[in-house]
């Protein structure tokens, strides 16, 4: 009797199983499906990789140097010796090209880290002091954001023979480019700060800098991440608007801003001098930007939710 039991128990745990307790998926997990899902990030970020690996094997890509001139082949359309063509000086605009892409992803990336830093830093100590410390590192801010920073730079170009070096142009543009992203941090360390779990931490006795190292700043990361990308964009932007203007790198520098400061007395003439690093940048920039909206969205998708709603 007993085994005919545990014979009909068996039969019903075999058609009816128990259910398995779903794993819990971590924030990360969650963010990254939800950038994944987001298809223009997904585009930008395919485009990035793209640009970057061919920065990095431009000479397999192309071996003619970017700075070998062709005095008896100038302004010359594409051909299979150059498939881009050349400029006013018989370079190589394909190689120029991929080789200013490692100039303006350096410019971007280590002028992205400089501003990163200092303004998460800047920000986060900030809101967490409060008063009258919160008070004069604000103004600070504000004294920063309205120097004429560009007056400065030429300062220095002018101790240093007029050029810039790529280094100086990294440190340029992430000294005076972190401003905007102290006031955000600020603002996100005010509101979290006071949240139930800080307070009990605080009034166990841990140390003010382990409460902002461990608990305040993970929790302000999202916009960090989301303001990091667009910094980057707009680092590039900036960068190649100096070249152009001729307050940026040297001119032999193969840079995309220097080819489009090559390329304004051909416009007529040879349109595609311009409009081929022009082109270049305005993808760069662009999928940098599809990148920072899918991590908004993925790390914030309630704000991504209310600009909906707004629009």
């Amino acid at each position: 009797m007993a085994e005919l039991e545990t014979t009909v128990m068996d039969r019903r745990d075999a058609e009816n199983p128990t259910p398995k307790t779903p794993k819990r998926e971590t924030r990360r997990f969650i963010a990254l499906r939800r950038f994944f899902r987001h298809r223009l990030a997904l585009i930008g970020t395919i485009i990035l990789i793209i640009m970057v690996l061919a920065s990095i094997i431009a000479p397999l890509l192309d071996p003619q140097s970017p700075w070998t001139q062709h005095l008896t082949d100038t302004l010359a359309g594409p051909s299979a010796a150059h498939p881009l063509g050349t400029d006013d000086l018989g370079r190589d605009v394909l190689a120029r090209l991929l080789y200013g892409g490692r100039i303006s992803f350096v410019v971007g990336f280590g002028s992205m880290l400089i501003s990163t830093t200092i303004g998460t830093l800047f920000g986060a100590i900030s809101g967490f002091l409060g008063g009258a410390w919160d008070h004069l590192m604000m103004r600070f801010v504000d004294l920063m954001l309205s120097f004429p920073a560009i007056f400065l730079l030429l300062v220095v170009l002018n101790l240093l023979g007029g050029q810039a070096s790529v280094a100086l142009m990294v440190m340029y543009l992430g000294i005076f480019g972190w401003g905007g992203l102290a006031r955000i941090v600020r603002a996100q360390v005010l509101s979290v700060k006071e949240l139930d779990f800080i307070v009990a931490s605080r009034m166990g006795g841990a140390r003010p800098w382990r409460i902002l190292a461990r608990h305040v700043l993970p929790n302000i990361m999202a916009p960090v991440w989301v303001s990091t990308a667009f910094a980057m964009g707009g680092s590039m932007l900036a960068e190649a608007s100096l070249d152009f203007l001729g307050f940026g790198l040297s001119p032999s520098i193969p840079s995309w801003g220097n080819m489009l400061d090559d390329a304004q007395n051909y416009i007529g003439s040879n349109p595609m001098m311009i409009l081929i690093p022009g082109i270049t940048i305005t993808i760069a920039v662009v999928a940098i930007n599809f990148v920072g909206d899918g991590l908004r969205d993925a790390l914030d998708p309630q704000s991504s939710v209310g600009m909906q709603r707004i629009g």
